[in-house]
């Protein structure tokens, strides 16, 4: 029987690429760690992708833990190259079309609008005139967001104009888009599911001292079982973004009403183990290798 191989794009070092490879050498699964901005990409004879120039051609599936940032070039050459090992016949999970969907928050929400699901009222523009203007349609208490961006990095709550005016002053400078939500009472508490395979593997409530509530950001983890608008919601969003495995972030707010906030292709689990009876990290390998 031939040994299978697997890509898995990330730092070896990282928490979650080492609870990826002790699941993987339970199944002797040969392992090779990659780092996204390291690829070469070869057109010609022969058509290949390589990292540190191994051919990744020899391996028939791959996992997506990081794809850094960097210039519009770079990503998109990123991108490319998975698009590319995925056309030649490797198993890319999350597929380079799904990543292209979640890691654009709003690109994802309109998705999820379009398809009947429940979304924050949000506003999406470039200039700063616009964006004040939003600020008070909004009702004067936003959540400003990086468009692309995770674990609560560069989330900042704005509730009066003269904090407005200065973080919309930063990212004018920065020459970033204006992403605003309305800020809904949540009683700093969020859900976070962990959909693989089309089921809700796990999932957790983030409780906080503040309204940020991500665990990077020093919310704790709490074990939660889904109510079943959560978990309906939740497949419903990784089936419309062709998600293989995805960590769906929702809000239930303090009248009650749920929304979805958005969708990681790279999802984080380590507060989600804390809480989770069994190896999260198997539950993804074996679906990989299924």
């Amino acid at each position: 029987m031939a040994k299978t191989r697997m890509v898995i794009f990330g730092t070896p070092e990282a928490w979650h690429s080492r609870a990826l490879l002790r699941a993987l050498k339970k199944r002797k699964v040969e392992t090779l760690f990659a780092n996204v901005n390291r690829l070469q990409a070869r057109l010609g004879s022969p058509l290949e992708v390589l990292s540190e120039n191994i051919p990744l051609s020899r391996f028939e599936r791959a996992l997506v833990r990081e794809v850094p940032g960097g210039s519009l070039e770079q990503i998109i050459f990123r991108m490319d190259a998975l698009h590319q090992l995925e056309n030649t016949g490797m198993k890319v999970f999350n597929s380079p079309y799904a990543i292209e969907k979640m890691v654009d928050k709003y690109y994802t929400l309109s998705l999820l609008q379009s398809a009947g699901l429940p979304v924050p009222e949000t506003l999406v523009m470039e200039g700063t005139d616009e964006a004040f203007n939003a600020y008070h349609r909004l009702g004067g208490d936003v959540v400003v967001k990086p468009l692309f961006g995770s674990r609560g990095v560069g989330m900042v709550r704005v509730s009066d104009a003269e904090t407005a005016g200065r973080v919309f002053k930063a990212l004018q400078l920065g020459s970033y888009v204006y992403y605003l939500q309305k800020f809904i009472p949540h009683g700093n508490r969020d859900l976070r599911v962990l959909v693989v395979g089309g089921e809700c593997v796990a999932s957790m409530e983030r409780i906080a001292d503040s309204w940020k509530t991500n665990i990077a950001a020093g919310g704790q983890p709490v074990a939660y079982k889904p109510s079943n608008d959560v978990r309906e919601a939740s497949l419903k969003a990784a089936q419309i973004l062709g998600a293989e495995y995805c960590g769906v972030d929702l809000l239930r707010s303090t009248s009650g009403d749920l929304f979805i906030l958005e969708v990681n292709s790279m999802p984080a689990w380590e507060g989600l183990q804390q809480v989770t009876h069994f190896d999260i990290a198997e539950r993804i390998v074996n679906h990989c290798l299924r």
